[in-house]
């Protein structure tokens, strides 16, 4: 049984650019799912970025 208590995540843009980035979270702390406002390149302009599986 795996002991690492974080897990990999996918940020995806809600731009619809395409655009990810990718992080880890601790799944017994933050049991929601993360909305971060990001960065992205593609448009030139900071977008909400929502959380995935990867």
């Amino acid at each position: 049984m795996s002991r690492n208590k974080r897990i990999k995540i996918k940020l995806v843009s809600s731009s619809g650019s395409k655009h990810f980035y990718t992080s880890t979270k601790n799944k017994i702390n933050c049991k929601k799912k993360i909305s971060i406002k990001k960065y992205d390149p593609i448009f030139k302009k900071h977008y909400i970025y929502n959380e995935f599986k990867i």
